[in-house]
């Protein structure tokens, strides 16, 4: 299988400047790979680094050592190095991110909110408006929600919302914080459709999944995230 997220010596410690410069270390010498059609469930107790681990996947933390280098568009790309717009195309094109909290423009109605990463890589509005609308339909978010801004939606509703948005387009590479935390059981199971249908299209997938129903449906294996980690899982 094609390997498309490649860590190797990943360091990542936390400096609290206004604490005296206290240096809070997350892990050390962290390596993981991550194949085509593969869910890699990050996993280990509260306070580990699993959400470290996957921030820095999406380049919003910046390790201080090691290499992040991700499949993107044929070629490798070192996110521990790459400059702000790569990060960018990246993240346009190869690596989708699902985070726990959806994050939008205030005003814009949730099928807009669902359809615009689709639209950003040249997919026709009418295509990518038909993708968002199946989506919420089997989330189940009303249609009479679809005009309305999600930011008055509930907590459950945002999260659907921001599910459908990251599943609207093939990304070759998705990043999942926890993507089922307040969803009830259907929805639960839905999700979990989504991630095997993706796994299914050659998707790989690196999540943290708190809820073992749905770790052990669709983790392929587990990866053990500790305090100065050494080695591949």
């Amino acid at each position: 299988m094609t390997t498309m997220i490649s860590v190797s010596g990943l360091t990542k410690d936390f400096v609290l400047h206004t604490q005296g410069g206290t240096v809070i270390p997350v892990f050390a010498d962290l390596s993981l790979e991550v194949a085509e059609g593969e869910c890699v469930c990050l996993h280990g107790p509260s306070g580990s680094g699993k959400s470290t681990l996957l921030r820095s996947l999406y380049a919003n933390y910046k390790p201080g050592s090691g290499h992040i280098r991700v499949a993107h568009r044929g070629e490798w790309v070192d996110l521990t190095q790459a400059e702000p717009w790569q990060v960018v195309e990246v993240r346009r094109h190869s690596v989708g991110y699902v985070s726990q909290f959806l994050r939008v423009i205030p005003r814009v109605p949730a099928l807009e909110v669902v359809a615009e990463p689709a639209k950003l890589v040249g997919m026709p509005a009418d295509e990518a408006e038909a993708r968002a609308r199946t989506l919420l339909t089997r989330l189940n978010i009303p249609e009479r929600l679809w005009s309305i801004a999600p930011a008055t939606f509930s907590g459950g509703e945002q999260q659907r919302v921001n599910i459908a948005r990251g599943f609207v387009r093939d990304y070759p590479i998705l990043l999942l914080d926890e993507p089922t935390a307040s969803l009830d059981a259907a929805n639960r199971q839905v999700v979990v459709d989504l991630i095997l249908e993706a796994k299914a299209r050659g998707v790989a997938i690196v999540g943290i999944f708190h809820d073992a129903e749905v770790r052990e449906a669709v983790a392929d294996r587990l990866f053990e995230v500790t305090a100065f980690q050494k080695s591949a899982a």
